[in-house]
């Protein structure tokens, strides 16, 4: 069985299934997942559990992660990216809005915020998930969301194209999981005063895995049929975003019991390790007081 951890290059017009889906023809191994759904749009860092490391892929979903894109003042879209219809237009010229105003409200979005998950979104309601209903032409009300926004900040100067009244501009974030960064992007152009979209995202980061790094499935399968599995990251890496812990031999041989163990934390979830080998997710259950959810040996 393979075991690791794939920082894998998502291209644009791919979903995130279909990533995987072409992976367990690559591997040949049936039990791959991912850690956190990138739009078909979108291009970027996936995370990719294989074997073992899909017990942990849980926690490579919960990771932040960061992004570059693009937004686009001047008309919003009926999917907030463009791939939409247009739905509303205002036209932009320089003397409605300059850097220092949307410099302003982008810093107001860092925080605690909160979020409407857009109508074509894979969140379900009633069962159902909200672009089965849009595809329908029914618009129902979402449930709103608590996501935190570490960074936001505008990366080029304010582009005017005349032809289209529009104004666009090039901008980075990082985000808490479950974030709608097209979502973001209508939210600021609404503080700035204008219809927008997200016209452009690339997933730089997620679950401590960087776009730099990452592979397309093309050099995964060059490397498949060199037969060098040297492109997959330790199980390890799947759990960069918890609070690590130095086991004891006598804790570690507890801990393969299931038994609870005293540590000196109050996280609520803590990856334990010995030397540089996890071994259990563990998980608080009265202070100091640590149970195994996931035993790794």
């Amino acid at each position: 069985m393979i075991n690791g951890i794939i920082n894998l290059k998502k291209e644009v017009g791919m979903t995130s299934h279909d990533a995987v889906f072409q992976l367990r023809k690559i591997l040949k191994e049936k039990k791959i997942g991912h850690g956190g759904t990138l739009d078909p749009d979108v291009e970027g860092v996936l995370p990719i559990a294989v074997g073992k490391a899909t017990r942990v892929i849980e926690f490579m979903t919960e990771a932040g992660k960061a992004y570059e894109g693009q937004i686009t003042l001047g008309y919003s879209t009926s999917t907030e990216d463009v791939s939409g219809d247009i739905i509303e237009q205002k036209f932009v010229s320089p003397e409605m809005i300059d850097e220092s105003k949307i410099d302003h409200a982008m810093t107001s979005f860092i925080g605690d915020i909160t979020q409407v998950p857009p109508m074509y979104s894979a969140v379900k309601v009633n069962g159902k998930k909200l672009y089965e209903y849009a595809r329908e032409g029914i618009e129902i009300e979402r449930p709103s969301r608590q996501v935190r926004i570490f960074d936001f900040k505008r990366t080029s100067g304010l582009e005017f194209d005349e032809e289209t009244k529009t104004c666009r501009f090039s901008f980075s974030v990082k985000c808490s999981k479950g974030t709608y960064i097209r979502t973001l992007s209508v939210d600021l152009g609404r503080k700035c005063g204008f219809p927008s979209h997200m016209s452009k995202l690339i997933r730089t980061e997620s679950a401590g895995l960087t776009l730099d790094s990452a592979l397309t499935l093309e050099n995964v399968k060059k490397y498949v049929e060199d037969k060098d599995y040297s492109f997959l990251l330790p199980i390890e890496y799947g759990v960069s975003d918890l609070e690590k812990v130095q086991l004891t031999d006598e804790q570690v041989t507890e801990i393969s019991f299931g038994r609870t163990i005293r540590l000196a934390s109050n996280q609520p979830v803590l990856a334990a390790f010995s030397d540089e080998k996890l071994i259990a997710i563990l998980t608080l259950r009265q202070e100091n007081f640590y149970k195994p959810k996931k035993v790794l040996i």
